[in-house]
């Protein structure tokens, strides 16, 4: 069996590339589609593996899970961990990190971006 380490590596490679193909392959027009397929997709996948890996065994669970599909997008990882929260009977926890996670994620995006701005100009 590979490292996990490895296999993150080599997952992570793997996924980005992927995402690249999507981005040259589904032009930006009015909206990010290319963010979107990838993000949609990569949760479909992400919730397929993962119930796959519970019943099979997880050895490949960070070359397919966090490498492949944290490379293609960490949107997959966000979307299970909400939806395990949901299925644990913690709605109002995954509800509240779902918000969050969200107002927080475009909060850090535009803080990072008039810093960059700021340093760069």
């Amino acid at each position: 069996m590979m490292n996990p380490y490895l296999q993150v590596a080599v997952g992570g490679a793997i996924g980005s590339v992927a995402r690249l193909g999507i981005y040259r392959a589904i032009p930006a027009q009015g909206l990010p589609w290319a963010t979107f397929a990838v993000n949609v997709a990569g949760s479909l996948v992400m919730g397929l593996l993962s119930a796959l890996l519970a019943q099979r065994g997880g050895a490949w669970a960070p070359l397919l899970l966090t490498g492949i599909l944290g490379g293609f997008t960490t949107f997959s990882a966000f979307s299970l961990d909400a939806v395990t929260l949901w299925e644990r009977g913690q709605g109002a926890l995954a509800a509240t990190y779902v918000a969050g996670s969200v107002l927080l994620s475009l909060l850090a995006v535009l803080a990072g971006m008039a810093m960059g701005r700021g340093i760069f100009a």
